[in-house]
């Protein structure tokens, strides 16, 4: 083997483990859950944004799929129990898909679709440390979106058996939760 093609070997080999080890860090965030967001997004200063969650039908996803509705929508489409089926937890929940070692202590898949479902798992931003820094926050893996409704229409949308239309300015009022100015 020639010289350049060892070289050419070594270098892909470097870049394809850096790829991986990226690709590994971002999952090595775990999902921490509502309790540790809530504990510094309740008060005032920060817009009281535990509690405009909790009015949200946001807070109430997972236990949408209990109802009778629920589950008479999900026999219609030959689904089991929409509480344990991919195709409702994937809009309903946080982490419905994945490991245990991802997912924090007090981490709860029944919280529904909450923080992190839009601002990414938890655990390398939650001190305050850090997220008193946003582009440290960022960089540690919070998500902030720019077009939310591109966001948003990834579960709202005709894909959904329930889905009649969605008014995005109107549903961002509903759940928009600024940190108030200073």
């Amino acid at each position: 083997m020639s010289a350049r093609m060892t070289l050419r070997i070594l270098s892909y080999a470097v870049v394809s483990t850096f790829f991986l080890w990226n690709l590994s860090a971002q999952d090595q965030y775990s999902y921490e859950g509502v309790p540790v967001c809530g504990m510094c997004h309740r008060t005032a200063k920060q817009g009281e944004q535990l509690q405009i969650w909790q009015k949200s039908a946001h807070s109430q996803a997972y236990k949408a799929l209990l109802s009778d509705k629920a589950k008479a929508i999900a026999k219609e489409k030959g689904l089991g129990s929409p509480e344990k089926e991919d195709a409702c937890l994937k809009c309903h929940v946080t982490g419905y898909n994945l490991p245990a070692a991802r997912l924090g202590k007090r981490f709860s898949m029944e919280d529904g679709v909450q923080c992190e479902t839009c601002h990414g798992p938890g655990s390398a931003y939650k001190s305050m440390k850090i997220m008193r820094d946003q582009k440290l926050a960022v960089e540690n893996g919070l998500q902030l979106h720019t077009n939310g409704e591109k966001y948003c229409v990834t579960c709202h949308n005709s894909e959904s058996p329930t889905f009649v239309s969605f008014d995005y300015a109107a549903a961002w009022a509903k759940i928009k939760h600024p940190v108030p100015s200073k």
